[in-house]
């Protein structure tokens, strides 16, 4: 499904300042694999889903999504293959339009029509529908503008968005950072469903170890800009916080160092 071949990623190159950003990076991920991704700041997490959509360009290697190469394709012509979800809860939806507006952007996605032409009551009754079956009452709400709604109920609205259609990779990018606790398991929640239902291949970039290791099949531990852990299966089943992080501290020989992280885990 998707396959990342030697990828390096420089930023500030050619001057004083250049750094690694994505390290001599290869990564196959299969159809309908949940893959987790933890690391300490600045270890390349979301550089890698940037790169994945098209955000940031490759210096060197190659990214293929379901056997097509996808290397220098700009962002909008990426879409069509992929879903994302950002930590900031106004980031993927629009807040001056209306709640049946935004569903129709992603409804439409990849189509020519222009939103409100397509706007029917046929349509309405698919969202309708969708979104009660997120159980937050925004059935109820499709001509209410977006900026009104709360964090929790956007970033709801921001997953229906990114899988209505049913995208080839859904990218999710510590998508209940800015969220209370309580939300944030109503998200995750909804994140599992939607994920399971829809049966998505999922890149789920986390802070919090127990969701890393709880959600999901597979996960992966960056650390400057390369994977250094990759575990799935019984493994990953019995691994604990503490193991995970001395698996980290034997293979870099330093201890893993993101205080949010551990303090949300």
């Amino acid at each position: 499904m998707l396959k990342i071949d030697r990828v390096n990623k420089f930023f500030f190159r050619n001057s004083p300042d250049e750094r690694w950003a994505i390290r001599n990076l290869s990564l196959e991920v299969q159809d309908g694999e949940f893959v987790t991704i933890v690391g300490s700041n600045g270890a390349g997490k979301t550089t890698l889903l940037n790169l994945i959509s098209g955000t940031y360009f490759p210096d060197e290697g190659k990214i293929a999504i379901d056997g097509v190469d996808v290397t220098h394709l700009p962002p909008h012509r990426r879409a069509v293959y992929l879903g994302r979800v950002f930590q900031n809860t106004f980031q993927g939806t629009a807040p001056s339009l209306t709640i049946e507006e935004n569903l129709a952007i992603a409804y439409l996605k990849g189509k020519s029509k222009g939103i409100r032409m397509a706007l029917n009551e046929r349509m309405r009754e698919v969202f309708r529908k969708e979104l009660s079956a997120i159980g937050l009452g925004l059935e109820r709400r499709l001509k209410d503008r977006v900026g009104l709604l709360s964090g929790g109920q956007r970033q709801a609205l921001a997953l229906l968005m990114a899988t209505l259609s049913q995208p080839k990779i859904l990218l999710l990018d510590e998508h209940t950072a800015n969220l209370d606790p309580k939300t944030g398991e109503i998200i995750m929640e909804l994140t599992t469903k939607l994920v399971h239902e829809n049966r998505l291949t999922t890149l789920m970039v986390t802070h919090n170890l127990q969701d890393a290791l709880s959600f999901g099949n597979r996960t992966l531990m960056m650390d400057e800009g390369e994977v250094v852990l990759d575990v799935a299966g019984e493994e990953r089943k019995k691994m604990t916080i503490q193991e995970l992080l001395e698996q980290f501290n034997i293979r870099r020989h330093k201890m893993f160092v993101n205080d949010r992280a551990l303090l949300s885990s």
